[in-house]
Protein backbone atom coordinates (compact mmCIF):
# COMPACT_ATOMS: atom_id res chain seq x y z
CA UNK A 1 0.00 0.00 0.00
CA UNK A 2 1.37 3.46 -0.91
CA UNK A 3 1.57 5.71 1.96
CA UNK A 4 -0.26 8.82 1.61
CA UNK A 5 1.77 11.99 1.38
CA UNK A 6 1.35 14.72 4.48
CA UNK A 7 0.36 17.75 2.76
CA UNK A 8 0.63 21.08 4.23
CA UNK A 9 -0.78 24.37 3.85
CA UNK A 10 0.99 26.67 5.98
CA UNK A 11 4.88 27.06 5.72
CA UNK A 12 7.18 29.07 7.47
CA UNK A 13 10.65 29.90 6.75
CA UNK A 14 13.12 31.64 9.59
CA UNK A 15 16.78 31.46 9.05
CA UNK A 16 19.36 34.04 7.20
CA UNK A 17 20.59 35.20 4.02
CA UNK A 18 20.44 31.80 2.21
CA UNK A 19 17.11 31.40 3.04
CA UNK A 20 15.89 34.56 2.43
CA UNK A 21 17.27 33.83 -0.82
CA UNK A 22 20.49 36.18 -1.32
CA UNK A 23 22.19 34.90 -4.35
CA UNK A 24 18.94 34.18 -6.03
CA UNK A 25 17.74 37.40 -7.81
CA UNK A 26 18.88 40.46 -6.49
CA UNK A 27 17.48 43.53 -4.29
CA UNK A 28 16.26 44.90 -7.64
CA UNK A 29 14.68 42.97 -9.13
CA UNK A 30 13.44 40.53 -5.90
CA UNK A 31 15.17 37.37 -4.52
CA UNK A 32 13.86 34.05 -5.04
CA UNK A 33 15.63 31.72 -3.25
CA UNK A 34 15.46 27.57 -2.14
CA UNK A 35 12.45 28.94 0.43
CA UNK A 36 10.63 30.33 -2.26
CA UNK A 37 11.56 27.50 -4.75
CA UNK A 38 10.07 25.19 -2.56
CA UNK A 39 7.21 26.93 -1.33
CA UNK A 40 6.51 26.88 -5.20
CA UNK A 41 6.74 22.67 -5.17
CA UNK A 42 4.50 22.47 -2.81
CA UNK A 43 1.96 25.21 -4.07
CA UNK A 44 1.85 22.68 -7.15
CA UNK A 45 0.15 20.70 -4.85
CA UNK A 46 -1.17 22.60 -2.70
CA UNK A 47 -3.17 25.49 -4.59
CA UNK A 48 -4.16 26.96 -0.95
CA UNK A 49 -0.79 27.03 0.76
CA UNK A 50 0.20 30.24 2.61
CA UNK A 51 3.91 30.93 2.74
CA UNK A 52 5.52 33.21 5.30
CA UNK A 53 9.78 33.71 4.86
CA UNK A 54 11.17 35.19 8.33
CA UNK A 55 14.52 35.54 7.13
CA UNK A 56 16.67 38.02 7.42
CA UNK A 57 20.59 38.32 6.15
CA UNK A 58 23.48 38.46 8.63
CA UNK A 59 21.63 37.13 11.54
CA UNK A 60 23.19 34.55 13.99
CA UNK A 61 21.35 31.92 15.41
CA UNK A 62 20.77 33.72 18.64
CA UNK A 63 19.00 36.93 16.41
CA UNK A 64 17.19 33.94 14.68
CA UNK A 65 15.72 32.92 18.01
CA UNK A 66 14.94 36.20 19.28
CA UNK A 67 13.31 37.43 16.55
CA UNK A 68 11.83 35.22 14.23
CA UNK A 69 10.56 32.30 17.02
CA UNK A 70 7.61 34.07 18.12
CA UNK A 71 5.75 35.81 15.00
CA UNK A 72 6.62 32.34 13.37
CA UNK A 73 4.97 30.40 16.14
CA UNK A 74 1.72 33.23 15.98
CA UNK A 75 1.37 31.73 12.52
CA UNK A 76 0.52 28.27 13.64
CA UNK A 77 2.75 26.49 10.37
CA UNK A 78 2.07 23.11 9.54
CA UNK A 79 5.64 23.14 8.11
CA UNK A 80 8.69 25.08 9.15
CA UNK A 81 12.22 25.46 8.37
CA UNK A 82 14.75 26.75 10.20
CA UNK A 83 18.44 26.87 9.06
CA UNK A 84 20.75 29.50 11.00
CA UNK A 85 24.15 29.50 12.10
CA UNK A 86 26.68 29.80 8.99
CA UNK A 87 27.14 33.67 10.48
CA UNK A 88 27.95 31.82 13.64
CA UNK A 89 30.80 29.71 12.58
CA UNK A 90 32.38 32.76 10.58
CA UNK A 91 32.50 34.69 13.68
CA UNK A 92 35.82 35.16 15.66
CA UNK A 93 33.82 33.86 18.83
CA UNK A 94 31.87 30.63 17.97
CA UNK A 95 30.13 28.29 20.60
CA UNK A 96 29.05 25.24 18.89
CA UNK A 97 26.87 24.12 21.75
CA UNK A 98 25.68 28.30 22.04
CA UNK A 99 24.43 27.94 18.99
CA UNK A 100 22.65 24.52 18.61
CA UNK A 101 20.76 25.61 21.91
CA UNK A 102 19.19 28.32 20.01
CA UNK A 103 18.09 26.11 17.34
CA UNK A 104 16.84 23.27 19.37
CA UNK A 105 14.99 25.77 21.54
CA UNK A 106 13.44 26.68 17.97
CA UNK A 107 12.75 23.09 17.19
CA UNK A 108 11.36 22.27 20.30
CA UNK A 109 8.62 24.95 20.13
CA UNK A 110 7.80 24.97 17.03
CA UNK A 111 7.33 20.79 16.52
CA UNK A 112 5.38 21.56 20.67
CA UNK A 113 2.82 24.15 18.13
CA UNK A 114 2.14 21.29 15.63
CA UNK A 115 4.97 21.83 12.84
CA UNK A 116 6.49 19.49 10.86
CA UNK A 117 10.23 21.06 11.22
CA UNK A 118 13.18 20.50 8.33
CA UNK A 119 16.85 21.87 8.85
CA UNK A 120 20.22 21.67 6.76
CA UNK A 121 23.41 20.80 7.60
CA UNK A 122 26.44 22.41 6.12
CA UNK A 123 28.63 21.60 3.63
CA UNK A 124 32.73 21.80 4.21
CA UNK A 125 33.30 25.54 3.12
CA UNK A 126 36.88 24.98 2.79
CA UNK A 127 36.29 23.18 -0.37
CA UNK A 128 34.79 26.76 -1.77
CA UNK A 129 37.23 28.77 0.57
CA UNK A 130 40.87 27.26 1.25
CA UNK A 131 41.70 30.24 3.56
CA UNK A 132 38.69 29.21 5.77
CA UNK A 133 40.24 25.97 6.40
CA UNK A 134 40.26 27.06 10.18
CA UNK A 135 36.50 26.78 10.67
CA UNK A 136 36.45 23.22 9.54
CA UNK A 137 36.23 21.81 12.90
CA UNK A 138 33.76 24.30 13.93
CA UNK A 139 30.95 23.04 10.90
CA UNK A 140 31.61 18.99 11.85
CA UNK A 141 30.60 20.29 15.43
CA UNK A 142 27.48 22.30 14.87
CA UNK A 143 26.51 19.43 12.35
CA UNK A 144 27.32 17.28 15.28
CA UNK A 145 24.87 18.74 17.42
CA UNK A 146 22.33 19.28 15.01
CA UNK A 147 21.62 16.20 14.33
CA UNK A 148 21.42 15.53 17.93
CA UNK A 149 19.17 18.07 18.58
CA UNK A 150 17.01 17.40 15.38
CA UNK A 151 16.86 13.35 16.75
CA UNK A 152 15.38 14.59 20.31
CA UNK A 153 12.55 16.54 18.33
CA UNK A 154 11.24 14.63 15.48
CA UNK A 155 13.04 17.54 13.19
CA UNK A 156 13.59 16.10 9.58
CA UNK A 157 17.52 17.20 8.75
CA UNK A 158 18.54 17.45 4.89
CA UNK A 159 22.26 16.08 4.61
CA UNK A 160 23.20 18.41 2.12
CA UNK A 161 27.05 18.08 3.32
CA UNK A 162 27.33 14.45 2.67
CA UNK A 163 27.47 15.18 -1.57
CA UNK A 164 30.09 16.01 -3.53
CA UNK A 165 27.77 18.06 -5.83
CA UNK A 166 27.18 20.56 -3.28
CA UNK A 167 30.95 21.74 -3.32
CA UNK A 168 30.82 22.27 -6.94
CA UNK A 169 31.41 26.08 -7.63
CA UNK A 170 28.86 26.32 -9.76
CA UNK A 171 26.35 25.80 -7.45
CA UNK A 172 27.65 29.03 -4.97
CA UNK A 173 27.61 32.78 -5.94
CA UNK A 174 30.53 34.40 -6.68
CA UNK A 175 31.31 35.46 -3.30
CA UNK A 176 31.34 31.70 -2.21
CA UNK A 177 28.83 32.72 0.78
CA UNK A 178 25.84 32.28 -0.84
CA UNK A 179 23.86 30.08 -3.24
CA UNK A 180 23.55 30.47 -6.71
CA UNK A 181 20.08 30.00 -8.52
CA UNK A 182 21.46 26.41 -9.40
CA UNK A 183 22.38 25.96 -6.13
CA UNK A 184 19.18 27.56 -4.52
CA UNK A 185 17.38 24.99 -7.05
CA UNK A 186 19.35 21.88 -5.84
CA UNK A 187 19.19 23.14 -1.83
CA UNK A 188 14.77 23.01 -2.73
CA UNK A 189 15.04 19.72 -4.52
CA UNK A 190 16.89 18.45 -1.56
CA UNK A 191 14.48 19.31 0.92
CA UNK A 192 11.33 18.33 -0.94
CA UNK A 193 12.94 15.05 -1.28
CA UNK A 194 13.87 14.35 2.25
CA UNK A 195 9.97 15.71 2.67
CA UNK A 196 9.33 12.99 0.49
CA UNK A 197 6.85 15.35 -1.33
CA UNK A 198 5.21 14.45 -4.63
CA UNK A 199 7.18 14.41 -7.53
CA UNK A 200 10.43 14.62 -5.62
CA UNK A 201 13.43 12.52 -5.89
CA UNK A 202 17.08 12.15 -5.48
CA UNK A 203 18.66 14.23 -8.54
CA UNK A 204 19.46 16.96 -6.65
CA UNK A 205 22.34 15.47 -5.42
CA UNK A 206 24.04 13.98 -8.73
CA UNK A 207 26.70 16.19 -10.58
CA UNK A 208 26.33 18.59 -12.82
CA UNK A 209 26.83 17.11 -16.80
CA UNK A 210 30.30 18.83 -17.14
CA UNK A 211 33.58 18.63 -14.10
CA UNK A 212 33.96 22.48 -12.89
CA UNK A 213 37.06 24.25 -13.97
CA UNK A 214 40.42 24.16 -12.06
CA UNK A 215 40.94 26.90 -9.92
CA UNK A 216 43.97 29.70 -9.57
CA UNK A 217 46.14 31.13 -7.05
CA UNK A 218 44.66 34.73 -9.15
CA UNK A 219 40.85 33.86 -8.02
CA UNK A 220 41.48 33.17 -4.91
CA UNK A 221 43.07 37.08 -4.13
CA UNK A 222 40.54 38.20 -5.97
CA UNK A 223 37.74 36.76 -4.32
CA UNK A 224 39.49 37.89 -1.05
CA UNK A 225 39.71 41.55 -1.77
CA UNK A 226 36.17 41.34 -3.86
CA UNK A 227 34.70 39.69 -1.09
CA UNK A 228 36.75 38.71 2.16
CA UNK A 229 37.86 42.12 2.46
CA UNK A 230 34.82 44.03 2.73
CA UNK A 231 33.31 40.99 4.83
CA UNK A 232 36.28 41.97 7.44
CA UNK A 233 35.45 45.41 7.46
CA UNK A 234 31.87 45.10 8.61
CA UNK A 235 33.15 42.74 11.56
CA UNK A 236 35.31 45.26 12.89
CA UNK A 237 32.98 47.81 12.97
CA UNK A 238 30.42 45.52 14.46
CA UNK A 239 27.81 46.16 11.19
CA UNK A 240 25.79 43.44 9.68
CA UNK A 241 24.84 42.93 5.78
CA UNK A 242 21.46 42.72 7.83
CA UNK A 243 21.46 46.31 9.29
CA UNK A 244 18.23 48.09 9.00
CA UNK A 245 16.62 45.03 6.64
CA UNK A 246 13.36 43.00 7.72
CA UNK A 247 11.45 40.34 6.59
CA UNK A 248 10.88 40.32 2.93
CA UNK A 249 7.58 37.88 3.44
CA UNK A 250 6.56 38.25 7.18
CA UNK A 251 2.87 37.80 6.43
CA UNK A 252 1.68 34.10 5.79
CA UNK A 253 -0.25 34.84 2.24
CA UNK A 254 -1.00 32.61 -0.56
CA UNK A 255 1.43 31.23 -3.20
CA UNK A 256 -0.15 30.27 -6.56
CA UNK A 257 2.29 27.84 -8.60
Amino acid sequence: MTATPVRFARFVALGDSQTEGVGDGDDTTGLRGWADRLAEHLARHEPGLHYANLAVRGRVARQVHAEQLAPALALRPDLATVVAGVNDLLRPRFDADEVAGHLEAMFEALTAGGARVATLTFPDVTRLMPLARPVRHRVTALNDRIRAAARRHDVIVVETGHHEVVTDPRLWSRDRLHASPIGHERIAAAVAHTLALPDSDDSWARPLPTPPGPGDVTGELRWAAEFLGPWLGRRLRGRSSGDDRTAKRPDLTPLRA
